[in-house]
């Protein structure tokens, strides 16, 4: 649809978005990717790390140690965040910090501590969810429709 709204460019636009294409820096997608894949696989290892303490240490099993590894991540996300250092990491490993439990802790605590002066009601609160909302309406949205199928198919078993 927006394609069909382009419109024709003057020679001088041409000219410039030609002069501009020449002098954009290419953008590193190996070095990115490698970096991403290893700081991902960090934090994963980390977590699997945190899981096996879990299970060595308080004796859980290895499905209930999932609940406690999954909330220090995000402690640990939070912590890192408030004082400025996961952004720094965030910078340098691109989408291998953004994917795990980890980076959706940091969306949610940045938006919080950079909304904190306007109040915890409608600073805290009111703008804390707005990066972070359409990924809880689209995980709430796919566990029903899920479960729907689930219970249609009649897989599995209570």
């Amino acid at each position: 649809m927006a394609n069909k709204k382009k419109k024709t460019l003057t020679a001088t636009q041409q000219q410039y978005q030609s002069f501009a294409k020449e002098r954009e820096p290419q953008r590193p997608v190996i070095k990115n990717s490698i970096r991403a894949f290893f700081a991902g696989g960090t934090i994963c290892f980390i977590g699997q790390g945190i899981q096996d303490a879990m299970v060595h240490w308080f004796h859980f099993d290895e499905e209930k140690a999932g609940d406690p590894t999954v909330a220090i991540l995000i402690l640990i996300s939070v912590i890192l965040t408030s004082l400025g250092i996961y952004d720094k990491f965030a910078q340098w490993a691109g989408a291998g910090s953004a994917v795990p439990v980890t980076g959706f802790a940091n969306s949610m605590c940045s938006a919080a501590l950079e909304h904190r002066s306007e109040g915890y009601v409608l600073g805290v609160g009111g703008n804390m969810f707005k990066l972070a909302g359409s990924v809880i309406v689209f995980g709430v949205v796919a566990a029903f429709i899920i479960g729907i199928i689930h219970i249609f198919l009649g897989t599995g078993g209570a």
